[in-house]
């Protein structure tokens, strides 16, 4: 699972630590790896294994929930006069869970992490495959929500590294970034996998904690990530130094990133994006400008605002 987790979408500013009353956080932004969430942080590789192998959608809202402790037992007194239930507990409401589309059936669950559930009743192993395929359906278009599907797969299945990954991934696009870091470090204690080490980063960035996204940036398992994770460690760990207001020291850590690479993938995208805000930030505009146009210029799937930042650039330096 570890190396097709979700991709963080960097910009490169400080992250936004207000929030809504919903909990996400206001416009100021989400910060993926390296910075606040607009149109540059579009996703573009949300691909997980908890998520469901075909066309990711929306569901629509199912039939009802599953069962849930206690299901079976009625609440009405045997007398025939009915009584209002009582109100759920909160761990009961997490336990239950948001309702589930009656079109998922579960099958829809990757087979490496479907394996990982067979050690689970077949009842339970199906209900958590459920939650974990609406989170990953949900996971873009409404993060609160896909977070609440983990968690109830999380209260059925704490001990299955994949679910307290799906949690920790949908807290951090959700906005809960002290639930997304413990999460994540209780997915990594259990498989090792380093490829979480970049959002972990980002949320102690989010929280506040600069220097620990910076440690983390030098973990000895990021040397041997491949050129998008390493990518996306670049980009948080030059978030970090701006948060720390390291000017010089976030342009460096870009500049020995492969800025010039010919490819056209993503991360390539988002290091130029994150080195022209640099840029802006550090008071070098002119060359901002030049590296927006360099961004731009492979955005095919426009990933970025960099076009407009271009746009907005030349017009402010006439």
């Amino acid at each position: 699972m570890a190396e097709q987790r979700r991709t963080q979408r960097p910009s490169s500013g400080k992250p936004s630590g207000g929030k809504s009353a919903s909990g996400k956080p206001r416009s100021g932004g989400k910060p993926t790896a390296g910075g606040n969430r607009d149109k540059s942080a579009k996703s573009n590789e949300r691909s997980t294994k908890w998520s469901p192998s075909d066309e990711r959608r929306a569901p629509g809202k199912g039939s009802g929930k599953g069962p849930a402790r206690g299901a079976g037992r009625s609440s009405a007194p045997r007398g025939g006069q009915g009584r209002e239930k009582p109100a759920r507990t909160a761990d009961q409401a997490v336990y239950d869970g948001p309702d589930l589309p009656s079109e998922v059936t579960g099958a829809e669950l990757d087979h490496s992490v479907a394996a990982q559930l067979k050690g689970l009743p077949e009842k339970l192993a199906n209900r958590v495959a459920r939650h974990l395929v609406v989170a990953g359906m949900l996971v873009d278009s409404d993060p609160e929500l896909a977070y609440q599907h983990a968690m109830a797969a999380r209260a059925r299945a704490s001990r299955i590294a994949v679910v307290r990954e799906a949690t920790g991934e949908t807290a951090y696009a959700a906005g809960h970034y002290a639930e997304a870091l413990a999460e994540l470090r209780a997915a990594k204690r259990m498989n090792g996998a380093t490829a979480y080490l970049p959002i972990m980063a980002d949320c102690h960035r989010a929280l506040g904690k600069p220097q620990e996204a910076l440690k983390l940036a030098k973990s000895p398992g990021v040397a041997n990530f491949g050129p998008e994770a390493k990518a996306e460690m670049t980009i948080v760990e030059a978030g970090a130094r701006r948060d720390l207001g390291q000017m010089d020291a976030a342009l460096r850590t870009l500049e020995l990133a492969p800025l010039m690479s010919k490819s056209r993938a993503p991360w390539v995208v988002r290091l130029r994006y994150a080195y022209a805000d640099t840029l802006v930030a550090a008071g070098r505009e002119q060359d901002a400008l030049a590296w927006f146009h360099r961004t731009y210029s492979i955005d095919s799937e426009e990933l970025t605002d960099a076009a407009e930042r271009a746009e907005a650039l030349e017009k402010k330096l006439g």
